[in-house]
């Protein structure tokens, strides 16, 4: 099977090529997207704890430890990219930091976590297209009570739909931007909204 590649922007592994397995429907969030996202998350992502709840590639949660999250939960259902993500954990020597899990979405998550508590204050979705996931995923994270009050999470769909799903009760739009056939979102929950 053939690989594809995306590079870490910043942070302490800038310049570092991922190479990962292509499967079908991967769709790794492109370099300059990946830039305005991480520049738009810069004051919330030092020693924050993310999801990575359709990895993928891993590109934004790699991102994300690279620039200085405290930790990242990988969430996949191929497992040859569930494998490719714990070999890069191993690669990287995070795995203090990082963890992958071999889930289908929708699930029980304290049953994966291990906790009832609210554990995650950045959220990456970014899940495949044309499947409608973003509105269930968005509910999904209320009521599974997994974001801390005051969360970031950026969600990306394809561009052909005109708006976003409706949000949960004390969400907001914080950023939004189009690119090509990407539509990219930064929603804040609770008292981490902006003016």
């Amino acid at each position: 099977m053939k690989n594809g590649q995306v590079k870490i922007i910043a942070g302490a592994w800038h310049g570092r090529k991922l190479r990962f397995p292509l499967v079908p429907g991967l769709r790794p969030t492109p370099n300059r997207l990946r830039e305005t996202l991480f520049n738009w998350l810069d004051p919330v992502l030092p020693n924050a704890d993310c999801l990575d709840l359709f990895a993928g590639s891993g590109a934004l949660g790699f991102e994300a430890l690279s620039r200085g999250a405290k930790s990242v939960i990988f969430i996949e259902q191929s497992e040859q990219l569930v494998r490719y993500l714990k070999a890069q954990i191993k690669q990287l020597a995070v795995a203090d930091k990082a963890r992958v899990y071999h889930i289908t979405f929708p699930f029980k998550a304290a049953r994966v976590f291990n906790t009832v508590n609210p554990c995650f204050n950045v959220v990456f979705l970014d899940p495949p297209f044309h499947k409608n996931l973003i509105a269930l995923a968005c509910t999904w994270l209320v009521k599974e009570n997994v974001l801390l009050p005051q969360s970031t999470i950026y969600t990306e769909m394809e561009s052909s739909l005109a708006h976003l799903p409706h949000l949960p009760e004390n969400w907001e739009l914080s950023r939004h931007k189009k690119a090509g056939q990407v539509r990219c979102s930064l929603l804040t929950t609770g008292e981490g909204r902006s003016a």
